[in-house]
């Protein structure tokens, strides 16, 4: 059973996403991890660290936060990551302003599963360019 107390619940706004949300609207499956915390959080620490507009701080021993600006209109969305001991990442991403997003939290998101899986499975990327 996932602890809901993780990450903040998401608003019934549509501008965010969570692998703790309990409705289709809100919620995104967790993210994949490397086995074990540490090793997650090292993967995901470097996965962060490509990515243009973003800052990020290591907020405790599980946690990670951080900020992603937007390119043209410098809206900035938070990112919340908690890894389990297992490794698995549950993440939040959510709009500090409006209403609705157009979907970017979500799109970040499956952004980042996509970079993790690529790490994850060696081969991947020279497969993909074959």
């Amino acid at each position: 059973m996932t602890d809901t107390r993780l990450l903040a619940p998401c608003p019934s706004s549509p501008n965010c996403v969570s692998s703790l949300a309990d409705d289709d609207r809100h919620r995104v499956a967790p993210l994949p991890g490397a086995g074990h915390r540490d090793a997650s959080l090292a993967l995901l620490k470097d996965t962060l660290s490509e990515l243009p507009r973003v800052q990020f701080e290591a907020v405790g021993p599980a946690r990670i936060q951080a900020r992603f600006t937007s390119r043209l209109m410098r809206f900035v969305d938070d990112v919340t990551f908690y890894v389990h001991e297992d490794g698995v990442i549950e993440v939040r991403s959510a709009s500090r302003l409006g209403y609705w997003d157009l979907g970017a939290n979500r799109r970040r998101v499956e952004d980042l599963r996509e970079r993790l899986n690529r790490r994850l499975t060696p081969g991947a990327a020279q497969e993909q360019a074959s």
